[in-house]
């Protein structure tokens, strides 16, 4: 038996390489694939090419079974990107809605950024970022989902988390001279997990007020109160 190991940015290619070497067709060769290939940050750095080893059989019968094994191993070897199966989903919501979006992504301390701009899209934001809060919870639950572990995925649409953030810091500051001036604790509204983390941070090196939450989730909301 002849072995030949070739290398391409697909594994097809490889594959087809070394079938040229060997002069050989599909069916009369073993295919062990010894790398996939996979992609980089963002799909342009450190790209890492497919590596198959391909062997000139004899016994077609045994090689017939042999690729339907490999077949499956291929399949069930492939480990998606959490990216990839976040944007397929959120594909599917952008068209059901009928919008179209420019994406932006990065990645940051374990965080996953999805960034879109376009026409018209005040539709995925909603009332102080109700829907979008709403599609950002949904998306992890699918997404953990899928990969089979916790993924950490924030979603922003024409730059509004950080419009929103500016406001929660300047009210947690008005707030927190009122505090100050009156003795009486504020109850703010609701807010999600991360506008909760924002009153917190803006406020956690004031030396005359103190922030805790109260409540149940989706109703959980912080207070401001002074330090006694």
């Amino acid at each position: 038996m002849r072995t030949v190991e070739k290398v391409g940015k697909t594994t097809d290619e490889a594959i087809e390489a070394a079938l040229k070497e060997l002069e050989a067709h599909r069916d009369e060769v073993e295919v062990e694939i010894i790398d996939y290939p996979s992609r980089g940050l963002f799909g342009i750095f450190g790209n890492k090419a497919a590596r198959v080893k391909v062997t000139l059989l004899q016994n077609q019968v045994t090689e017939k079974k042999q690729l339907e094994t490999e077949k499956t191993n291929q399949v069930d070897a492939q480990i998606d990107d959490p990216v990839d199966v976040a944007m397929e989903f959120l594909e599917t919501v952008f068209s059901k809605m009928g919008v179209k979006v420019k994406t932006d992504i990065s990645r940051d301390d374990g965080f996953i950024y999805l960034s879109f701009t376009g026409e018209d899209l005040g539709i995925l934001i909603g009332r102080r970022g109700e829907t979008l809060d709403s599609l950002q919870y949904l998306l992890n639950l699918i997404v953990s989902r899928k990969m089979g572990q916790r993924n950490r995925i924030i979603l922003d649409v024409e730059g509004y988390r950080k419009r929103r953030e500016e406001t929660l810091v300047k009210l947690a500051q008005r707030l927190s001279e009122k505090v100050k001036r009156t003795g009486h604790n504020i109850v703010l509204e609701p807010m999600s997990p991360h506008e909760r983390r924002i009153i917190h941070t803006a406020l956690q090196n004031d030396q005359r007020v103190r922030t805790f939450s109260e409540g149940e989730e989706p109703y959980r909301k912080v207070v401001i109160t002074r330090k006694r």
